[in-house]
């Protein structure tokens, strides 16, 4: 799909020309009970009054999601207009705006539309500008797009027919809004592949093809890749890290991908270090898991899915910083010569681990990519896993779950969530619940008990992250959908390239 921008101030009777600009149809909002304004009164004036005519007939009342075609329109370049209820003006939100948008785009997917002028982005959104807004509709637009199919025997491969969409944007926000365009393309794209791993098959998506992955991403967008096998990360000592992948016939890959934005050279700052956990099948190892719903936890691996995705959306952004993307993957699988509770094993850093439940494994592995990250001397550390069930007890699927003593890298984490739309709530990491960590025979224990996993979790990984600001999101509750709408949601790239976004200064 291309995506365009052009300027136009509505409120000096559709400068530019744009009503005459050639289009399948016109996207329009109408507010509840409110006189038209802005695109809606000019589209009405040039239609000789047809959009009073519809609302007063009652065939469009402008609550919130309702969508109305008319067709062979006059006075206009686009052969239809579509009506798009937006509610009411005064409490009109980001939430609303993008309710107004999908439905825009579910009501055009349904035809054979192949380009669109949409004046929403122009709308009052409270708190936001039209840049904002230009993002949101496309991410809007690409998650409805967004098909898995590439394992059927016969895949939907059909041509789409939507090709082309012009925002309509006030000329104060044109340049902004440019940017913002290919930002949100940028964003997409680098969700779609964080879907496409997450939902590829666990044998499909093994450790292996995540590093053969990196080199194509490498080759791709010029990122300098590097996949460590089983001998390197032995030379390592990450411990830890091996111990989890031993009960596997797969062989486990650490992968590291280097994005250089600001140059390499002694003036190019500090990088950023993302961190993914990256197993690509969790049976729970030999602590397994009951057998309902294990076919999920393919989904495993959406922490690494994450780190490719946000840095293919950076690469494609071309943003002026270092980012640093870390990769531990393997299997967690039962075996004679699998990782057992009671073993005590050892981490990179030379900390003694006592395993109580081989289904705790993620932090195993993070632990060691955690201390190799300290090479980079990072600007700030971010480690993104599906990391427990707790998290979702706590926060359900609609927050991820965000852990970290540095105020100020957490409040920037925060921002970028909520610029995002791509929300997390931050939950403590007070040293009192590191006692729930102590082993009578190690320095610690891989789990702390039932009362509040999820921190003890955080807790476990802050022990391997003192050397740098850091923070960990936990995002097991948001990293896929379950039931009918099972699949990979693609989060959280919007909070992580956001994030990026912010520290590049762009």
């Amino acid at each position: 799909m291309d995506f365009s921008i052009k300027a136009c101030d509505w409120s000096k009777g559709a400068a530019n020309g744009f009503l005459n600009g050639k289009a399948d149809v016109m996207v329009v909002g109408v507010f509840e009970a409110q006189t038209l304004t802005g695109a809606a009164l000019e589209l009405d004036l040039a239609t000789k009054g047809l959009i009073t005519r519809v609302v007063k007939a009652g065939d469009m009342n402008g609550k919130a999601g309702t969508t109305l075609f008319l067709h062979e329109i006059t006075g206009i370049g686009a052969s239809r207009i579509l009506l798009v209820g937006l509610g009411k003006q005064d409490v009109f939100s980001q939430k609303a705006y993008g309710e107004a948008a999908r439905a825009a785009w579910r009501a055009i997917l349904g035809t054979k539309i192949a380009q669109v002028t949409f004046t929403l982005a122009q709308l009052p959104v409270l708190e936001r500008t039209g840049d904002w807004a230009v993002r949101a509709a496309i991410l809007a637009l690409r998650e409805l797009t967004y098909k898995f199919t590439q394992m059927k025997s016969k895949p939907e491969n059909g041509a789409r027919a939507l090709k082309k969409i012009v925002f309509s944007i006030d000329p104060t926000e044109e340049k902004a809004a440019k940017l913002a365009a290919k930002q949100g393309a940028a964003l997409a794209n680098g969700m779609d592949l964080t879907r496409d791993l997450g939902n590829l098959p666990p044998n499909v998506c093994t450790p292996t093809y995540l590093g053969q992955t990196a080199k194509k991403l490498g080759r791709d967008w010029k990122l300098k890749v590097e996949v460590l096998g089983q001998k390197q990360i032995e030379a390592l000592g990450m411990g830890s890290f091996l111990a989890v992948a031993k009960g596997s016939v797969e062989p486990p890959a650490f992968i590291v991908m280097h994005y250089q934005g600001a140059g390499s050279g002694k003036n190019a700052g500090a990088p950023v270090v993302l961190v993914g956990k990256g197993i690509t099948f969790d049976s729970g190892g030999i602590s397994i898991k009951p057998g309902e719903a294990m076919d999920e936890m393919k989904y495993d691996m959406c922490g690494a899915a994450s780190v490719f995705g946000t840095l293919r959306a950076v690469a494609e952004m071309g943003l002026k910083l270092n980012v640093v993307g870390i990769v531990p993957t393997c299997e967690n699988m039962p075996a004679g010569n699998a990782l057992k509770p009671g073993d005590i094993i050892t981490a990179m850093n030379g900390t003694t681990i006592e395993v109580l439940n081989t289904d705790a494994e993620g932090r195993l592995i993070l632990c060691d990519a955690l201390t190799y990250a300290e090479r980079f001397k990072p600007a700030a550390v971010v480690d993104i896993a599906t990391l427990t069930g707790a998290c979702i007890i706590a926060l359900g699927h609609h927050n991820s779950g965000l852990f970290s003593k540095d105020d100020a890298l957490a409040g920037e984490l925060l921002d970028a969530s909520r610029e995002a739309v791509d929300p997390a709530w931050r939950l403590p990491l007070d040293d009192e619940y590191q006692d729930q960590l102590k082993s009578n025979f190690a320095d610690l224990a891989n789990i702390g008990g039932r009362p509040a996993g999820s921190v003890t979790a955080a807790c476990f990984l802050s022990r391997f992250a003192q050397n740098y600001p850091w923070a960990h999101l936990d995002i097991a509750g948001t990293a896929w959908k379950s039931g009918a709408a099972k699949g990979a949601t693609g989060r959280p790239v919007p909070l992580l390239a956001q994030f990026l976004i912010d520290r590049a200064g762009q």
